[in-house]
């Protein structure tokens, strides 16, 4: 398969490169430049290009790049004040409390 043939990859993987190479130009990458960053991204989650086989159920890959996101989470945290963390916290625990009696019956 020569370098930068697509043909190895699976419908999903593609349609995920689309994705990621649409949010690379939403904030001004290079479509060349997109189209690299996710096709990398895919390799990364998913370890390379590779057909499906069997029923469509395949090995969860645990999608690394997917995770990124939470790089960041903990400063929006810190920046917040403790009144309100524990403002939030206290209703969190409500919502649980309340989900959870919602369950049972």
């Amino acid at each position: 398969m020569p370098r930068g043939d697509k043909s190895k990859y699976t419908d999903k993987q593609e349609r995920k490169a689309d994705h990621i190479a649409e949010g690379y130009e939403k904030r001004g990458v290079s479509d060349q430049e997109a189209e690299r960053r996710a096709w990398a991204t895919v390799n990364k989650d998913d370890a390379g290009g590779k057909k499906e086989g069997g029923s469509g159920r395949g090995k969860h890959t645990g999608n690394p790049a997917a995770h990124r996101g939470g790089k960041s989470g903990g400063q929006a945290s810190a920046s917040r004040s403790a009144a309100s963390r524990s403002e939030s916290a206290k209703k969190a625990a409500a919502t649980r409390k309340r989900n959870a009696e919602h369950r049972v019956h």
